[in-house]
């Protein structure tokens, strides 16, 4: 058997496994996948479940949380790394209980888990598609 041919068969037997993972993941499957920089990053189909447990404990007082708005998350450039970013408006209580002009931050998302929380997020959340997100204005302690 000549060398190319070996080549071809080799290089056919590596990727076959990974074209047919990608046939597995679409609009049907429960995780859909996206080829970046660092490797497949599954889409984080709980992000509003983990954003809600994170803010719990990042907010002073998690309690009347006002004009809570998200994103779904898309992928986005964080620190030269693909991520699923998804952002997030609010406004919460200060330590003197008083609203705190309204927030936006981006949320990366790694390994279809929260990574992260972006202070700085304006260029992320450019153009950012919000929309109402209830769930955070009923938190409880």
């Amino acid at each position: 058997m000549s060398v190319n041919l070996q080549n071809t068969i080799r290089a056919v037997v590596l990727l076959l496994p990974l074209s047919l993972a990608a046939c597995g993941g679409g609009p049907s499957g429960n995780v859909s996948f996206v080829e970046s920089a660092s490797g497949v990053q599954p889409f984080p189909t709980a992000y509003r479940t983990d954003l809600l447990a994170f803010m719990r404990t990042y907010l002073n007082d998690p309690v009347g949380v006002r004009g809570a708005m998200l994103t779904e998350p898309v992928q986005r450039s964080v620190g030269g790394n693909m991520r699923y970013v998804a952002c997030v408006r609010y406004s919460a209580k200060d330590f003197n209980n008083r609203y705190t002009p309204v927030q936006e931050r981006g949320v990366a998302f790694v390994d279809g888990r929260l990574e992260r929380v972006v202070d700085n997020s304006a260029e992320l959340c450019a153009g950012a598609n919000y929309q109402p997100f209830p769930e955070m204005e009923k938190m409880t302690r």
